[in-house]
């Protein structure tokens, strides 16, 4: 490996504006993206916390243990919600995917519009990545 950290951005599942074939061709790349590839380290899924955790995310968590790809759930738009709300959605989510094989078991929560939870992303981020010092 060249040290150098990569971001991948793979669509294709949940909301899309999209023909339903077109949709499919896209999950279909994503998941030959994530098949044998073991300098990946982790995928990260985000998930709208207003909304929870949704049918196209069941699948997309499917198809990462069915490829033994290490992943962690990141709930977005935290700002969105009232504090009791978030904690409910966090357990919701957190009881979900506590049997799930490839599922890293810390769900993390954010809010780009306030900051919320963006260093402790980061943070996770850079310490699967071997980044930090220890």
């Amino acid at each position: 490996m060249d040290g150098r950290l990569r971001l991948a951005d793979l669509p294709g599942y949940g909301f899309a504006k999209a023909a339903k074939t077109t949709a499919r061709k896209f999950q279909n790349l994503g998941r030959a993206y994530l098949r044998g590839r073991p300098n990946l380290m982790r995928a990260y899924l985000l998930i709208d916390s207003r909304h929870g955790l949704k049918p196209p995310d069941l699948e997309a968590m499917e198809a990462l243990d069915q490829a033994a790809v290490s992943y962690q759930v990141v709930l977005t738009k935290a700002d969105k919600l009232k504090a009791g709300e978030l904690d409910q959605v966090l357990a919701r989510t957190s009881a979900a995917i506590s049997r799930r094989p490839a599922a890293h078991p810390e769900v993390l929560s954010t809010s780009s519009a306030k900051g919320d939870g963006i260093a402790e992303l980061r943070g996770a981020v850079a310490a699967v990545c071997g980044l930090l010092a220890e």
